[in-house]
C-alpha cells in the first residue's frame, strides 16, 4: 500500500537567459531565498527558491509559454503589505472572486506566469 506523504516543490517554466528577472520578482519582491540547484542540473539554466514550506522551482523551457490559469497558491502573513510591494515593483496585484476564509490576489511573474497569493482571514 503506497501513501501519498506530501508535495516536494513546485515548478513553472521560464524562457531562457532570464534567470536574472527570475531572482529579481521571487526573491527581492517575494522574499523567497534562492536555493542552489545540484551541479548536474544547473547547465540546464532555471532557479530555485524557498520559503516557509515551499520550494519553487522555475525551469527553462526552450518553448515557453506563460501558465496563465495553472498555478501556484503561496500562503502568506501580511497581504496588504506584499500586495504593496508588488505593485511598487510593477506587479500590480489582481482582485479575483472571493474564497471564503482567505483574502487572496493574484499577480503575474515576469514571464505572465499566474501566482495567487492568499492570507487566512
Amino acid at each position: 500500500m503506497f501513501e501519498i506523504v506530501g508535495l516536494d516543490h513546485i515548478q513553472l517554466a521560464m524562457p531562457a537567459g532570464q534567470e536574472p528577472a527570475a531572482r529579481a520578482f521571487y526573491s527581492g519582491v517575494l522574499g523567497l531565498v534562492e536555493e542552489t540547484k545540484p551541479v548536474n542540473l544547473a547547465s540546464r539554466g532555471g532557479v530555485w527558491f524557498r520559503g516557509g514550506g515551499l520550494r519553487l522551482h522555475l525551469g527553462v523551457d526552450p518553448n515557453f509559454t506563460a501558465a496563465r490559469k495553472a498555478h501556484p497558491a503561496i500562503l502568506v502573513r501580511g497581504l496588504a503589505e506584499l500586495m504593496a510591494t508588488c505593485k511598487a515593483a510593477g506587479f500590480p496585484p489582481v482582485t479575483g472572486e472571493p474564497l471564503e476564509g482567505f483574502n487572496r490576489v493574484y499577480v503575474s511573474d515576469p514571464f505572465g506566469n499566474r501566482i495567487e497569493l492568499l492570507e487566512h482571514n
